[in-house]
């Protein structure tokens, strides 16, 4: 599966770092990438575009614990868990979906 679409790179560019800062969970997720395997879910605030032409991500996380914070996209697109499977998109989640609507929904 793809991670970045074009429609993916297009709300990127829309939400760059701190463009949704104080908002907090009423922030809109921009994309929702998780885990098949094990722990680890992603919900994608805002990204901003690196020289090297890889992606930082900012959002609200959960391995152990929900936290925000910072991934770069490459890390993500490289992961491989158990059988071999990568990260995942969930394509389900529309596009009006906040923080606090996907946080409980892992």
């Amino acid at each position: 599966m793809k991670l970045l679409t074009k429609s993916i790179e297009k709300k990127f560019e829309r939400h760059p770092l701190y463009s949704q800062d104080g908002k907090g969970v009423k922030a809109t997720v921009l994309v929702k990438y998780f885990n098949p395997t094990g722990a680890g879910t992603w919900l994608i605030t805002e990204a901003e575009k690196q020289e090297n032409g890889d992606w930082m991500l900012f959002g609200y996380c959960h391995i152990y614990e929900w936290e925000w914070g910072y991934i770069m996209l490459s890390d993500l697109q490289n992961h491989r868990g158990r059988y071999g499977l990568g990260i995942e998109r969930d394509i389900y989640i529309g596009d009006s979906a906040t923080v606090e609507d996907l946080m409980g929904a892992e």
